[in-house]
């Protein structure tokens, strides 16, 4: 079973008059790429949120949200009310020309004159934050595991269309080495003394320079192994990427040997297919 790199995965529920949401989604990379934004009450804890995705989802580039937002009958700003007024009598004396409310708009915005109540962040918040957590990463893994299916689909038709494309190169061998043989032939007898045995010694290096028996074999159990890997393996993006690498080699072997048009036209199309698996796999976790 595969699973996709692309994941998407929301988690939200209201924690004593705080809603808390985590939004978790993900893209392909080779490594774990983690990008996280949380709030300031929270920061003591970024660690074990780290710790907690690295776990859950292992590879992928990923972005994690983590947004607390005060409902309306909970009030968890504060003013300091004694600094607002020590800021606007300051600029009164700069300028008192001004009109009363022009000076609490200015007020207000200096440093710490609004600020956030020191709600500590105590256990049993971080326990439902993680727990949270973990029903975010769910929804995910179950968002991969949906993709990974469409993908599988899509990776197990182009690699039958490969065998097919493979099984139909077979008519053509004989023929190919029956057109080598003609036209060394035709070629030959242009010189006078002709050495038969000569002949058929120099005929049966080509024709074993050219045989592409072994390269069908091989890119055949490739194919196969591609497919048990994906059905049986988990976690198996990167190996299923070495394995499309080897069938990309036998398949370049296959057509540099081939000498017949219609055998080169068939490893132009298992080239297109094989650049399609390329890419898809690099969405395997």
């Amino acid at each position: 079973m595969i699973l996709s790199m692309t994941g998407f995965g929301r988690a939200e529920s209201v924690f004593e008059g705080k809603k808390v949401t985590v939004e978790i989604k993900s893209l392909n990379s080779k490594s774990f790429d983690l990008n996280v934004r949380l709030p300031l009450r929270y920061k003591e804890k970024e660690f074990d949120i780290r710790k907690i995705l690295n776990d859950g989802i292992m590879r992928g580039k990923v972005d994690c949200y983590i947004n607390c937002e005060t409902l309306d009958d909970c009030n968890d700003v504060k003013i300091n009310r004694e600094l607002v007024k020590s800021y606007i009598n300051e600029l009164r004396s700069l300028a008192d020309d001004a009109p009363e409310f022009e000076y609490l708009k200015m007020a207000v915005r200096m440093p710490e004159a609004i600020s956030s109540r020191p709600d500590e962040l105590d256990e049993e918040e971080w326990n439902y934050l993680a727990a949270l957590l973990d029903e975010a990463i769910m929804k995910f893994t179950e968002f991969r595991k949906t993709e990974g299916q469409n993908l599988a689909l899509e990776l197990s038709k182009n690699i039958e269309s490969i065998k097919g494309y493979l099984a139909d190169v077979e008519p053509f061998e004989g023929e190919r080495i029956a057109h080598i043989r003609e036209r060394y032939q035709a070629t030959l007898k242009e010189f006078e003394n002709l050495d038969e045995t000569r002949f058929y010694q120099e005929m049966a290096y080509f024709t074993e320079k050219l045989d592409i028996s072994e390269e069908k074999v091989r890119l055949a159990q490739h194919l196969k192994y591609y497919v048990e890997v994906m059905d049986n393996e988990e976690l198996n993006g990167k190996k299923l990427g070495f394995i499309s690498q080897e069938m990309g080699r036998e398949i370049n072997t296959l057509g540099s040997k081939a000498n017949h048009a219609e055998i080169q036209k068939l490893v132009v199309m298992m080239k297109d297919d094989l650049e399609k698996i390329k890419e898809q796999t690099l969405n395997v976790l």
